[in-house]
């Protein structure tokens, strides 16, 4: 068995229930059941692009691309036997067992855990059951209009490590007979924008700050699953209920609450409310003197946590404190530099560079400020505003900075596993960085971003897509989480993913959507629609570096080289030597065909540490410069390594 043939898949064991003995009494009714089985149920495989991997007796084996597909499978294949009705005192009875994971493929068959897990999975469901494993309750749990319910532990055998098993709870059984509401996580959890109602607007900052303190605090609570600021965000000052808001995001609790901020006085309003009900659990009020904020925070986020399900009880112990800077002064200054610190823009990044700076300079042992000086210089770096080298330069002492004065802070760990990947160094140091960072907190989007960088330089697309999903379910409407998840599909070829994710996404990032729907009509070769791609994209983002690439990259593979030298010159002019995306004139004389010139723009993005590398180890693009033996010398000259399958 080759490695090169190793993918993630969602694998599905059936078995009937009571099959042995029905044959036993009867086996000519059995062996005529049994075919009228299988003749119903292999177009229902069809239907979800299941591939039927194997029978064994009165089981199927079946390989499903995604988990949701897998399930939805499942729950056709129980409606068609259920529909069957009770007439024949002989009706078949199925129960199915769902797993997702890695797989060996070796001819048609399929090795591995996954397929190990799922077979012991399948038994522990009824007849006319579904038991899916907790990999496949991540992926789906906000996919399907069924209550999932948590089994018993239950020891597989053969399988070390414990794994949570869940029943599909299906509308027919019991007593009901219609579709049952889908009862939202409780332990996911959205901390809204809290409102400013302070009378001087420059104070809003403020108040975005304790909605982030308190998402930070909560996020290392074990058993809590805490939306990220970037994505809550979304829902400031816009006029949208609990209940919306809970379904969009996936959430069963929300936080929402108001500050009143006037000279050194501060009055924090507060409360916890069950989506599923629409309930308030908790609710409270807090008038202190502002030298009181970081006693008012853990006031909160204790309070938020004594306040959720009894059913949660991981979430019942204390509330792990955020190591804080004694000083007011240089707190305000770093809230202030939080407020920026995602924009977009390089002025905003600039000053919230300067915030940061000036809390550093009133307080030198302040970590978050520090790491907040690693975040700028690498966002400025990744918009073209600083040289790639000055910002891992910068960004690497400012986060190893962060370090030395708070060893604890995850977030640090997770900007140095980024600023290790920009610079090229070895995986092993990354990935010691990020692993340190989800120990410290698990709910750290940002390293579970990081986790799949080094997965997809490693070569394992399954651990890219499973890692950064698992960053989306945290951070669902972050443009960056959302072009990593897009790029993780596309690199794994799983285009019905990528669609059903840049649809759902569009209008948040729609450059994004119309470069991957270039990138899916390129490699499918089908140039008219990639043209019209390429035409709106340059409606909405004339001057993007997007809209240069993909219109010198069409006009290349359409054989017009005037164009396609055109749009290299501008993106030459626009991306000096050294910078974040100075490299992509390269990928257009790749598609003009003249590969030296290729390997000349690669080269030197990878003295760089320019280099895009995980686009030329996955892309369908350059699926044949990969046979080139330059490509091996130049990734190795990074210290890299192209993997088996490419």
């Amino acid at each position: 068995m080759s490695e090169g043939n190793r993918r993630l898949a969602a694998i599905m064991f059936t078995d009937i229930v009571g099959y042995t003995a029905l044959s036993q009494r009867n086996e000519k009714l059995a062996l005529q059941l049994l075919e009228m089985h299988r003749s119903q149920m292999r177009p229902v495989f069809a239907r979800h692009k299941g591939r039927e991997v194997k029978t064994i007796g009165d089981a199927f084996l079946v390989q499903f691309e995604s988990a949701l597909e897998a399930v939805e499978c499942a729950v056709e294949m129980q409606e068609v036997v259920h529909n069957q009705g009770d007439n024949s005192s002989e009706k078949l009875q199925m129960k199915v067992g769902i797993h997702v994971g890695d797989v060996v493929q070796s001819n048609r068959d399929v090795y591995g855990d996954a397929v190990n897990i799922a077979s012991r999975i399948e038994p522990m469901a009824k007849g006319g059951e579904i038991c899916i494993s907790q990999q496949v309750y991540d992926q789906v749990r906000n996919k399907i209009p069924f209550k999932l319910v948590k089994l018993e532990p239950h020891e597989l055998k053969n399988v070390a490590a414990p794994i949570d098993v869940y029943k599909v709870e299906l509308p027919w059984e019991g007593q009901a007979m219609s579709f049952r509401p889908v009862l939202l996580p409780a332990d996911r959890i959205a901390v809204l924008p809290f409102v400013s109602m302070s009378i001087d607007p420059q104070d809003e900052f403020f108040a975005d700050g304790l909605t982030e303190e308190l998402i930070g605090s909560l996020a290392l609570i074990k058993g809590l699953k805490v939306i990220a600021r970037t994505s809550v965000m979304n829902y400031k000052k816009k006029e949208k209920n609990v209940s919306e808001i809970g379904k969009e995001l996936g959430v069963g609790t929300v936080v929402e609450g108001s500050v009143r901020k006037a000279a050194n006085r501060i009055r924090v309003a507060v409360q916890v409310i069950d989506v599923n009900t629409e309930e308030h659990l908790w609710a409270d009020k807090y008038d202190r003197d502002l030298d009181d904020i970081f006693a008012v925070q853990s006031e909160i986020a204790d309070s938020v946590a004594k306040s959720l399900p009894v059913s949660l009880p991981a979430a019942k112990g204390p509330v792990p404190k955020q190591k804080e800077t004694e000083d007011i002064q240089a707190y305000t200054l770093f809230l202030q530099g939080q407020a920026l610190v995602y924009e977009p823009d390089e002025a905003p990044l600039r000053q919230s560079l300067g915030f940061f700076v000036q809390a550093i300079e009133r307080d030198p042992s302040f970590s978050r400020a520090y790491a907040g000086m690693a975040r700028c210089y690498t966002n400025l770096a990744i918009r073209g505003s600083i040289s790639w080298s000055e910002g891992i330069e910068r960004g690497r002492a400012a986060a190893q900075k962060a370090l030395s004065v708070g060893p604890d802070l995850a977030e640090a760990h997770a900007l140095l596993a980024d600023i290790s990947n920009m610079a090229d160094d070895p995986i092993m140091a990354q990935e010691k960085e990020v692993r340190r960072a989800l120990e410290l907190n698990p709910n750290l989007a940002d390293a579970h971003l990081a986790l799949g960088a080094v997965e997809s330089i490693r070569g394992n697309l399954g651990g890219f897509v499973s890692s950064t999903e698992t960053a989306y379910q945290l951070d669902p409407l972050s443009p960056p989480v959302i072009r990593r998840l897009g790029a993780a599909y596309f690199f794994a070829g799983r285009v019905r993913d990528l669609l059903e994710l840049l649809k759902r996404t569009r209008h948040l990032d729609p450059i994004n959507y119309y470069r991957r729907m270039a990138d899916i009509y390129f490699s499918k070769g089908n140039l008219a629609e990639a043209e019209a791609i390429v035409n709106e994209l340059e409606k909405i983002a004339p001057n993007s570096e997007y809209a240069h690439l993909n219109r010198g990259y069409l006009a290349a593979l359409k054989g017009d080289r005037t164009t396609a030298m055109e749009m290299i010159a501008k993106l030459d002019e626009t991306h000096e030597a050294g910078w974040a995306r100075s490299s992509l004139g390269g990928f257009i004389f790749y598609a003009l065909g003249d590969v030296d010139k290729f390997f000349e723009y690669m080269s030197r993005a990878a003295g760089d540490h320019t280099l895009r590398a995980e686009e030329l180890m996955h892309s369908p693009a350059f699926s044949e410069v990969r046979k080139d033996p330059r490509l091996k010398q130049l990734f190795s000259s990074v210290g890299l390594t192209l993997p088996p399958s490419t």
